[in-house]
């Protein structure tokens, strides 16, 4: 990036405008596939433990923290300077899930899931996949309705509705 930058300022110094504005354009499109970069490895933490906790049916501390702070970077990292537009719309999930994550959460799950009992093929056959993306966007969705203050307490009581959540909460797990 500090090369363009270089460039963007001789363009603009040089007077070559139209060069310039292509140099920004540049910027503007490695700045958000880097936040989208960001967005997908935090969407991958949040589905391996969802992954986790469908196939072991319960809840530790652990996986709380990782899902709650994956919620938690994900609500950050989406919302755009502007405070008013986000990277990814709550519309666009389920496609981001289906077409870019899903497949490298269930394999790197699988090293972690009953201590690496199943292969990444086994774990694919077991999950149920439609429960796992429904579940993830109970959470993201809440990235959008939430303030940052509030949203870890949200999440918290939404994680006590999955297997398990209740003996977790009761400290049962």
């Amino acid at each position: 990036m500090t090369q363009e930058l270089k460039d963007l300022k001789n363009s603009i110094l040089q007077g070559r405008y139209a060069d310039a504005l292509a140099i920004v354009d540049e910027l503007e499109g490695m700045s958000k596939k880097a936040i989208l970069r960001q967005i997908k490895f935090y969407l991958k933490v949040l589905l391996i433990h969802l992954i986790k906790n469908q196939v072991e049916q319960r809840l530790t501390n652990s996986w709380v923290a990782s899902i709650r702070n994956a919620i938690l970077e994900i609500q950050e990292v989406n919302l755009k300077e502007n405070k008013k537009s986000y990277y990814v719309n709550q519309d666009e999930w389920e496609i981001l899930i289906e077409e870019e994550v899903i497949e490298s959460s269930i394999a790197d799950a699988s090293l972690e899931v009953m201590n690496g009992k199943y292969s990444q093929f086994q774990l694919a056959d077991i999950i149920d996949r439609t429960k796992l993306i429904e579940n993830a966007l109970k959470f993201l969705v809440l990235t959008y309705s939430y303030s940052a203050k509030e949203l870890p307490a949200i999440v918290t009581e939404s994680l006590t509705k999955l297997p398990g959540g209740e003996d977790w909460k009761a400290g049962r797990w």
